[in-house]
């Protein structure tokens, strides 16, 4: 049984990342958990600090929340056939987004989180909304990231850049792995150099990989020296690629890409989702 949580502000983003996830996991025994949390847009010392009740705003909003909540479920249950493997359950809360999400973990084994992400918008081209790139930094489990406006499609080709600075067996890769076999994925694993050539760790590293996917279709590509974005840029024009994956280790080119304040200035629009990988 896999437990995968399902934030959702029920919003088409939301909606669509709901949608692949279902269709995902399709195969596979699942319970999907929809989290919806709120604070109400004004709130003052009195309501935080007493009792929301007395007021009579909090019970209105949670009302909405479970309503909101309830409806997708049934939306849930007109759009896909009946999954004798799938179960749903509903949570409403009065919190953040991300401290909604860690009192979820501390409470349920959770195998995966899927949320929707606005991705480029407007003239900034912000490849993530702002609670997608907060749950990547504060979140100790594995997310995957689907785009607005990404129809489902089989993740045949996963790519999986990596800079073989880190040792595989301290992050969770079991999640992808496990997506490769259930789908008879091809894992890409890219490298881009720097213009050096590899370190004795940087080789064992390389080898470690290879192993970890043993018995999946895994292949091994090296760049010369290039932006890693314009590599994984590079890789989706000549590839078609279904999905990324990437660790996200604090001292690697994940930091760099996706946590500088330089975000608008990226050189590449991610089209596919998106898996964020952190340590155990």
């Amino acid at each position: 049984m896999k437990h995968i949580l399902l934030p959702t502000d029920f919003s088409d983003n939301s909606w669509n990342a709901v949608k692949y996830a279902i269709q995902l996991f399709k195969d596979e025994t699942c319970t999907f958990h929809l989290l919806n949390t709120y604070t109400p847009v004004i709130y003052n010392v009195e309501y935080v600090l007493g009792y929301p009740a007395q007021f009579g705003l909090g019970d209105a909003i949670r009302n909405t929340s479970q309503e909101n909540l309830n409806e997708m479920v049934e939306k849930i249950s007109k759009t896909f056939d009946k999954n004798p493997k799938h179960k749903f359950t509903t949570l409403s809360r009065f919190d953040t987004l991300i401290s909604g999400i860690k009192e979820f973990l501390t409470e349920t084994e959770t195998y995966l989180i899927v949320m929707g992400t606005k991705g480029a918008t407007g003239a900034k081209e912000v490849l993530f909304g702002s609670n997608t790139v907060h749950t990547f930094r504060e979140i100790k489990c594995p997310v995957l990231a689907i785009p607005s406006d990404f129809e489902y499609e089989k993740p045949q080709e996963i790519l999986f850049p990596t800079d073989l600075e880190v040792d595989y067996n301290t992050f969770q890769i079991d999640v992808l792995k496990q997506i490769a076999a259930h789908h008879n994925s091809r894992i890409n694993a890219l490298h881009v150099s720097t213009g050096k050539d590899l370190t004795f760790n940087q080789v064992n590293n390389q080898i470690k990989l290879e192993t970890q996917f043993k018995g999946t279709s895994y292949l091994f590509h090296h760049y010369d020296s290039m932006n890693v974005t314009q590599a994984i840029d590079r890789f989706q024009i000549r590839a078609k690629i279904n999905l990324l994956a990437m660790i996200n280790n604090k001292h690697s080119f994940f930091e760099n890409l996706f946590f500088r304040s330089t975000l608008n200035q990226i050189g590449f629009h991610l089209k596919v989702p998106f898996l964020v990988i952190p340590k155990k």
